[in-house]
């Protein structure tokens, strides 16, 4: 089964960064296919320089991983659900196995574990409600952990992305 990726990261010391870091990581983060020589150019250091700095910022878990981002409708994944879920029992086996089920399953496309009134929230894609259908049966129905899970269509996507907010100045 698969580890969430934020499982490797726990025990990771994260490094002092300073802007040149940050100038580097905000245009891998916007394209990890940008070659070391052109952020180079951008940031005013040396090709070697900006490779070690990758490799520093990777090793540490500030870069926790490099994917490519596919099309959900391009590849017949054309609905999108946020799925709120409630558990029937807070311990810690029963909220550890629904982790693992969902970091595993691969409709599910993010996983929270928030406070409230539910105690996981679901970003879920799917092909159309046959195949949602099919997921909420094996996910919840099936699983006698789920008090009950309450389900939004996505009618439009506003916005989709990973970026995160880096300083300018350090």
């Amino acid at each position: 089964m698969a580890a969430c990726f934020t499982d490797n990261l726990r025990f990771m010391r994260t490094p002092d960064l300073d802007r040149l870091d940050y100038a580097i990581l905000d245009r891998l983060q916007r394209d990890t296919r940008t070659i070391a020589e052109s952020i180079a150019v951008e940031v005013g250091m040396s090709t070697a320089a900006v490779q070690r700095r990758i490799k520093r910022l990777r090793e540490s878990g500030v870069i926790a991983r490099e994917v490519a981002v596919l099309s959900p409708k391009a590849l017949g994944q054309s609905m999108t659900f946020i799925v709120e879920v409630e558990m029937e029992r807070e311990r810690s086996e029963v909220l550890d196995a629904f982790r693992y089920r969902m970091d595993a399953d691969d409709n599910v496309q993010q996983c929270y574990y928030v406070t409230g009134a539910y105690d996981f929230v679901l970003i879920v894609t799917a092909r159309d409600m046959e195949d949602f259908e099919a997921f909420t049966q094996r996910t919840f129905f099936d699983n006698g952990n789920v008090r009950r899970f309450t389900t939004s269509v996505v009618m439009r996507p506003i916005k989709v992305g990973l970026t995160l907010p880096l300083p300018t100045e350090r």
